[in-house]
């Protein structure tokens, strides 16, 4: 033995107490177990501040470098990370002022909107879809999804989400300065349920980051995870993932808890 350890470089103490190691239980194991079911459950979703996070909600008190260092040791990677479709044509109507000015922050449900379009290439075709997100608690409030990028794309989104508001609400949505936006139409039915229309700086992406974050989420965790049969499966699927992404997913930011949850303890505490 003595030569092998002065072959290795290895002092006969490391040597036995390695040798300690490898006969006892893993004190982890019980938490791996978790990890994995809750990686799974997300299907790869989760990085490791979710699952912390999701831990934490099921009573485990643990800290997210070790649940790092345990998702590194079961060779777990979150699997995530991107086309943006360029909806602007010039000047086609009339533009809005920038009201938003990169403060995403909202104080209350319903006070601040925000939408773009997004495109997907599947079976050799496209499709368009187009979300609104409250910056309050990042939920989609409503979407559309359609084979051509016409107005009514956006129009019946709007009229969708609608039926969220109150008499009470005092709502601005934000958009880029995309065709759809700009038309008269748009501006009319915002201005008949007293809503204030914002847009971004043309060309400046920063100024709609929040829904530009949401569409590389959605495309990484779906889009990218997942086989479709069809058009159909497809938009089954994103029904699908949109519940899931309201009612199940939850965020640091939200103190652990998933868009709708924490908008429905925020409105219970009020």
């Amino acid at each position: 033995m003595r030569p092998l350890l002065k072959l290795a470089k290895i002092k006969r103490s490391t040597y036995y107490y390695w040798i300690k190691q490898l006969d006892r239980p893993d004190k982890d194991a019980e938490l791996k177990v978790l990890i994995k079911e809750i990686y799974d459950e997300n299907k790869g979703r989760y990085g490791y501040r979710r699952i912390r996070d999701e831990l934490v909600n099921r009573g485990y008190k643990v800290n997210h470098k070790k649940v790092q260092r345990l998702m590194k040791e079961l060779g777990l990677k979150c699997m995530v990370r991107m086309k943006k479709y360029r909806s602007y044509k010039g000047k086609v109507g009339k533009t809005a002022p920038n009201i938003l000015d990169r403060n995403f922050k909202a104080e209350k449900p319903n006070e601040k909107w925000v939408t773009d379009i997004t495109e997907f290439k599947l079976f050799g075709e496209k499709l368009y879809l187009s979300p609104i997100l409250d910056l309050f608690n990042g939920e989609i409030i409503t979407y559309t999804i359609a084979s051509r990028p016409t107005y009514s794309l956006v129009s019946e989104m709007l009229e969708k989400s609608f039926e969220r508001l109150s008499d009470d609400d005092e709502l601005i949505i934000h958009s880029d300065q995309g065709w759809h936006y700009q038309m008269k139409q748009d501006r009319h039915v915002l201005k008949e349920h007293g809503i204030t229309q914002s847009m971004s700086r043309k060309g400046n992406c920063y100024d709609n980051a929040v829904m530009e974050n949401f569409f590389g989420i959605m495309k990484s965790e779906f889009l990218y995870l997942n086989e479709f049969e069809s058009i159909e499966h497809f938009k089954q699927q994103l029904e699908e993932y949109m519940f899931y992404y309201n009612n199940k997913r939850i965020k640091s930011k939200l103190k652990g808890k998933s868009p709708v949850q924490f908008r429905t303890l925020a409105q219970s505490a009020a």
